[in-house]
């Protein structure tokens, strides 16, 4: 399988990161161009390489990781996703802080992103976590980090859980993208920002 992000700042370098450690290839992205990640790319290895958003969406998993108000804008030239999974790790908020969420009433941030991105499978994931405990090794000597996630389609969920088992992280199905994506959601949903680790 391989892997694209649609944003290069901290999430999406921290997950790409992972991703080749464990020896995958992957295309980053951003709103400026490739031009603009030379260095990041560098710095992550020759596993990974820099492309336009389209490139980087044309992977059978994409990572969105953008700011919520440029999420319209990053999705709007992906022509098709024709099944390909997309992992949304943003959350609805405008500012620094829970309380500068957006209230998208009876709708879940991740069902925002699905409108945004028809023919995705779209898995929520990553949101729940600080990316002081995204970006390092999710191994530790006293377990692994939870990571919790939710989505509507079962071969996407298994494909993701592999993958995150496999860079080190001990996922958690919270359920669907309505359900799930509530209990997962910035503004009262019990698992955000809750950190926690799976004892070994």
């Amino acid at each position: 399988m391989d892997f694209g992000t649609i944003g290069a700042g901290t999430i999406g370098q921290g997950i790409a990161g992972h991703l080749v450690t464990a020896g995958h290839r992957v295309i980053l992205s951003n709103s400026r161009g490739p031009d603009t990640l030379r260095d990041t790319v560098a710095r992550l290895g020759p596993s990974a390489t820099a492309g336009t958003v389209a490139e980087a969406a044309a992977a059978e998993m994409v990572f969105l990781a953008v700011r919520w108000q440029d999420i319209p804008a990053a999705l709007a030239d992906v022509a098709a996703w024709d099944g390909r999974i997309l992992v949304d790790t943003t959350n609805q908020m405008t500012g620094p802080t829970p309380r500068d969420h957006v209230d998208l009433g009876s709708e879940t941030g991740s069902e925002f992103v699905a409108r945004h991105a028809p023919g995705a499978r779209v898995i929520k994931a990553f949101n729940t976590l600080f990316a002081q405990y995204i970006v390092p090794d999710p191994r530790h000597a006293e377990g692994r980090q939870l990571l919790f996630h939710a989505g509507d389609d079962a071969d996407a969920k298994t494909d993701f859980c592999a993958l995150a088992d496999e860079i080190g992280f001990a996922p958690v199905d919270a359920g669907s993208l309505r359900e799930g994506g509530r209990l997962m959601q910035v503004g009262g949903g019990p698992l955000s920002a809750l950190h926690a680790l799976k004892q070994n």
